[in-house]
């Protein structure tokens, strides 16, 4: 039996502490899908290390998104394509006399 080293079991455990998830607040069995209902309220959980502690609260997916990655809010916005240099290349089109 090939046991993981305690040192890198207890590493990636705390790798994940702080982790941030969104459940919904919906009455069924648990947990669903993010997408089944986009405008439930969604509680914002947050990993101890142990067990998801209650963190927040969003009142729906959306601000969930935005609570769970800032980051991609944050990001800089796609630029054009760069334009085609001279020439006339296999693919480009003729130009029209």
């Amino acid at each position: 039996m090939d046991d993981e080293p305690l040192a890198e079991w207890a590493e990636r455990r705390d790798a994940r502490i702080g982790q941030l998830r969104a459940v919904p607040l919906v009455t069924g069995d648990g947990p669903r899908a993010s997408h089944l209902n986009p405008d439930a309220p969604r509680a914002i959980q947050r990993w101890n290390g142990h067990l998801w502690e209650a963190h927040g609260f969003a009142a729906n997916l959306a601000e969930a998104r935005r609570l769970l990655f800032p980051r991609a809010e944050t990001a800089a916005t796609p630029e054009a394509p760069p334009k085609l240099g001279p020439g006339t290349g296999r693919h480009r089109k003729p130009p029209t006399p």
